[in-house]
């Protein structure tokens, strides 16, 4: 029996170049960061187009230089991974707003019925955000950031942006809840962004 036949899968898939998360074969060496949306990681995030705030002035991603940045998009209490996240990004702005950490809610209307400001108001009332909540009118900072060209599997993406505006991590959507690895993660990646200077 050769040394090579003994290995263990995960080594092999390793060594294929096969993530275990998609099946597909990579062409290059995988990313620092592994997972939907590597690609992204270490480039500078793009103004934001949101409209109409909820709990706060306008805000842009310029005027928030100097501080963490974390955006969340959400749906309405009908969604549950939006149920599910709400009280990580409350948790973590509860945290870290002191510290530097801004937490952004961007909606994005999947709605039969029109954009109502006041159901948005009221979703976030619901969900008892106390950061900032942004509309993402027509989804252009959503397709900007996130899907363009491509198909993602969610839409309800969180981004965590360093003091200079550059991208370090994403969550890729669905379930972000205290509790689960995915917002240990995230909870990790706010405190060494935090600590950077």
């Amino acid at each position: 029996m050769t040394r090579e036949v003994g290995l263990p899968l995960a080594m092999i898939a390793l060594a294929s170049g096969i993530c275990g998360c998609s099946g597909r074969a990579h062409s290059r060496p995988a990313p620092a960061v592994a997972g939907e949306g590597a690609e992204l990681i270490g480039t500078p995030a793009s103004a934001w187009e949101a409209t109409d705030w909820i709990g706060s002035p306008p805000l842009t991603l310029a005027g928030l230089r100097g501080k963490v940045v974390l955006v969340r998009w959400f749906m309405s209490t009908d969604c549950p991974y939006c149920t599910a996240s709400a009280p990580a990004l409350n948790d973590l702005h509860a945290r870290y707003a002191d510290r530097g950490l801004v937490v952004v809610g961007m909606y994005h209307h999947k709605q039969a019925e029109p954009l109502s400001v006041d159901a948005v108001r009221g979703w976030a009332k619901d969900f008892r955000f106390q950061f900032p909540v942004a509309i993402d009118r027509d989804w252009r900072t959503l397709n900007r950031w996130w899907l363009g060209a491509r198909k993602r599997e969610f839409t309800s993406v969180s981004f965590l942006l360093d003091r200079r505006g550059v991208i370090r991590h994403i969550h890729p959507g669905g379930r972000l809840a205290p509790g689960t690895g995915d917002f240990d993660v995230m909870q990790a990646k706010v405190e060494a962004l935090l600590a950077e200077r």
